[in-house]
């Protein structure tokens, strides 16, 4: 996870499980290089501390889904999580790696630049907390505390496999927005998921020519805590 990066060993019942599929409406155009917020090219500012829950609204190709957070699961985890989307790092990106009953991945941006900043920004791993349950978002990684930017979503109960390889969830798909993310393109199988370097070098521009039907996140905000009511002023007491 770099899923694919993850278990190199391409025998593994993870990343080279079930050959499945992918699905979204391609781009009509390559998003400008102007369009992204360009803090995201220096990962070293960016390092707020997470509330300790929050929520993630996704806009993607197949329609919108939340994701809860919840800090004490895995705090770097989240606290990573929150510095990407507070910054759009995955607008426009696509969910690149769909392996049906598995898992849904991504992470890797629209814009080559950025991805290149956030190769090596790596974190520490959070003690393992919660199991891989169906719905968990959790960050992909090549080994002991590497993790990056990519995400995978749970397609299904991955404990019995993913949990004692140390794979730390630290958030949940709200309601039923997993009918959103299982409608994710799938039909590429695991191929697109195995072209990862192409994919970092040329971002949009380079999926939009080979991969064209994945899936994409237009966009991944924070959901701003509604402000609570104001009292209603009193009204002066009746005199007699």
């Amino acid at each position: 996870m770099r899923f694919t990066r993850l278990l190199a060993f391409a025998v593994t019942i993870l990343f080279f499980a079930p050959l499945l599929a992918f699905s979204q409406a391609p781009s009509s155009q390559t998003p400008a290089a102007s369009s992204y917020d360009r803090t995201l090219l220096k990962p070293a500012l960016l390092k707020d501390t997470a509330p300790a829950t929050y929520q993630v609204k996704f806009e993607t190709t197949r329609g919108d889904f939340t994701i809860t957070v919840t800090r004490a699961w895995s705090p770097l985890g989240a606290d990573r999580f929150y510095n990407l989307v507070k910054h759009h790092y995955f607008d426009n990106a696509r969910v690149f790696r769909v392996v049906p009953g598995f898992v849904a991945q991504f992470g890797l941006s629209a814009y080559p630049p950025v991805t290149a900043a956030w190769r090596t920004a790596r974190i520490n791993d959070d003690a393992h907390s919660q199991s891989n349950k169906k719905g968990t978002i959790v960050f992909a990684t090549a080994g002991a505390n590497t993790r990056t930017t990519q995400l995978f979503i749970n397609l299904r109960d991955n404990g019995s496999s993913l949990d004692s390889q140390g794979f730390t969830p630290f958030g949940a798909v709200d309601g039923n927005g997993m009918s959103v993310v299982n409608k994710f393109y799938d039909q590429y199988g695991d191929n697109a998921g195995m072209d990862q370097e192409a994919i970092e070098k040329g971002g949009e521009e380079y999926i939009a020519k080979k991969w064209p039907k994945l899936d994409t996140i237009k966009s991944a905000t924070l959901v701003e805590a509604a402000a609570p009511a104001a009292a209603p002023a009193e009204k002066p007491a009746a005199k007699p």
